[in-house]
């Protein structure tokens, strides 16, 4: 695919394995997409297709050892004085300086758990505050406190002046969620990376999340990856869609595209899967069998074991291109090449 005006984040074939005494993971066997500006990205698919091991790669945070990029480029587009600046993630040192001041300045992530994300020991405060003193040194404590407590407001924290020296254990899963939103924003990021955000809540305080994404996204112009499983939640807050599975993008157009006319066996499959409260009741229908080992090297398509409508000789010897069936619709199948 060709990068298109005002991306902030392009991937560019990136593989990604992880070395274990078992063997090897092929996490990532390709990855391309592109993140634009202001926009959200959804990423779906099943659990093992690589969603997170793609968000990490943007936060230069994949885990060395086991992992490593072996191939591929994470290119981020930043302004900078009237121009463009030009990083690449794959370059950078993990632990070096230029990369940690892009973590939580340019790029920051939502993760699935709060809980296991705060530290115990410390107050919410001190560790949203703990952004900005790390890239705001000129920044006073007391100011640094302020900012904190107005971004707790933000994201509807009640009484944030008392809250802000509270501990995560004395926060709702609701309110953890809010004041994890709150330390990825505080420094105004570019891009949030959204892995799973709303998988410990109950559908009231999702639906409260998800509102509450899409109107901090509107006044701070950020893009958004958001990560799920979950299509329906997909469907409503993202623009474009990524499926991916087993390493690979294997569609990738604007959401009502993807969700009227999905091309993909696996993606028509994982749309036949999706609960319905209209209409009869219908039993439910799972896609057969299950993914292949992580520590399978595939030369075809990976989903041949699985798709109902493989092409024998063809689907399992050599793995199809991406190609752009409708304009700006772009799915990995042999079904539609020539």
């Amino acid at each position: 695919m060709q990068t298109t005006k005002n991306v902030l984040v392009e991937i560019e074939d990136l593989k990604v394995e992880f070395r274990l005494h078992e063997g090897t993971v092929h996490a990532l066997e390709g990855v391309s997409l592109q993140i634009p500006q202001g926009r959200t990205v959804g990423v779906i698919g099943e659990s093992g297709s690589g969603k997170s091991v793609t968000a990490q790669a943007i936060m230069g945070i994949i885990p060395s050892p086991p992992g490593k990029i072996v191939q591929g480029r994470v290119r981020l587009y930043l302004p900078e004085n009237g121009s463009e600046r030009v990083v690449d993630v794959t370059e950078l040192p993990p632990n070096g300086a230029e990369i940690r001041q892009i973590r939580g300045k340019e790029i920051s992530m939502i993760f699935q758990e709060p809980m296991t994300s705060f530290s115990p020991v410390h107050t919410i405060g001190d560790q949203i505050m703990e952004a900005v003193r790390i890239h705001y040194p000129e920044v006073s404590k007391k100011e640094a406190r302020e900012r904190t407590i107005e971004m707790m407001r933000r994201v509807g924290i009640p009484r944030p002046e008392q809250r802000v020296d509270a501990y995560p254990f004395q926060f709702s899963g609701g309110m953890r969620q809010r004041a994890m939103i709150a330390m990825a924003l505080i420094c105004h990021p570019r891009l949030v990376i959204a892995d799973e955000p709303t998988t410990a809540l109950d559908v009231t305080i999702e639906a409260q999340i998800l509102e509450l994404l899409q109107d901090l996204q509107k006044e701070f112009g950020m893009s958004i990856m958001y990560i799920s499983h979950d299509l329906t939640v997909v469907g409503g807050i993202a623009d474009e869609v990524v499926v991916m599975y087993l390493g690979l993008v294997m569609e990738q157009a604007a959401t009502d595209e993807l969700f009227d006319n999905p091309l993909h066996p696996y993606t028509q499959a994982l749309w036949r899967s999706i609960p319905t409260i209209d209409g009869e009741l219908e039993r439910l229908s799972p896609i057969r069998g299950a993914l292949p080992s992580p520590f399978a090297v595939h030369k075809g398509c990976p989903f041949y074991s699985r798709c109902e409508k493989r092409i024998p000789g063809v689907c399992e010897v050599s793995r199809p291109p991406m190609i752009e069936v409708r304009p700006n619709h772009w799915v990995r199948c042999f079904l539609y090449s020539e």
